[in-house]
């Protein structure tokens, strides 16, 4: 495949031109206004310390529809017990941080760099990017991370010091966006760790649709770190 190669002018080529690996476009920046359009495009970033930056749209797509989230008993005992406390976007770049440091088992290395750290740390601060963070005794023991654009949440990274601290994040995440009417949590590729929580493949053409109609309807930009104080579970 001929690959497209991005200059500074803000454009994508559609996602559907993606080759079979999902690979659609080599090059450009991580600008705050590339990665909006990337996201309201269907497209993401991914690529290794010392490679171009590579624009991604894989086929099929993995997604949470948060009315198909499946919480597992023992998740919801752990989340019922307190021991978390759950906050928002009070630190955002500590959860990106840790993200790319924590060891995830049959993975080696990390795509998150020092430039992507910077580029998602500008988009939070744009109020655009946001994390979910897990808190034991005052100290951070797991979070999530990711970018919403009207009423579509794009997943980038989670990671976890305590067990099933990730997890309540994730839960914590799919219950408030439920309530706000978000269409669906962008997993990007299937895990066995989103898989069991009820997500599931789409087709490529599917997910755009469902991103054209999450990106036109009205947002939740700025931080959210009040509509998370005293978050309690209602399932």
């Amino acid at each position: 495949m001929d690959y497209h190669f991005l200059t500074d002018r803000l454009w994508f080529p559609p996602a559907h031109q993606a080759d079979a690996e999902g690979l659609l476009a080599v090059g450009g920046d991580l600008s705050v206004e590339r990665l909006l359009l990337a996201y309201r495009s269907g497209i993401f970033p991914w690529y290794s310390d010392g490679q171009p930056v590579l624009w991604w749209s894989p086929d099929p797509r993995f997604v949470l529809i948060p009315q198909e989230f499946h919480l597992p008993r023992r998740l919801a005992r752990t989340i019922r017990q307190g021991r978390f406390e759950v906050r928002a976007d009070t630190a955002f770049e500590e959860v990106v941080a840790l993200c790319s440091e924590v060891p995830r088992p049959g993975q080696d290395g990390t795509w998150i760099t020092e430039e992507m750290i910077g580029a998602y740390s500008r988009l939070h601060h744009a109020g655009w990017a946001h994390s979910v963070e897990c808190w034991l005794d005052g100290e951070l023991a797991g979070g999530i991370y990711g970018v919403a654009v009207g009423k579509g949440f794009f997943g980038e990274s989670m990671f976890w010091l305590e067990p099933d601290a990730s997890k309540v994040a994730l839960a914590a995440l799919v219950q408030k966006i439920r309530r706000w009417g978000f269409l669906f949590l962008d997993c990007q590729m299937r895990t066995g760790n989103t898989a069991r929580f009820g997500g599931r493949d789409v087709t490529r053409a599917e997910f755009l649709r469902m991103v054209s109609r999450a990106a036109a309807e009205p947002g939740r930009n700025g931080p959210w770190t009040k509509e998370f104080e005293r978050w309690t579970f209602d399932g």
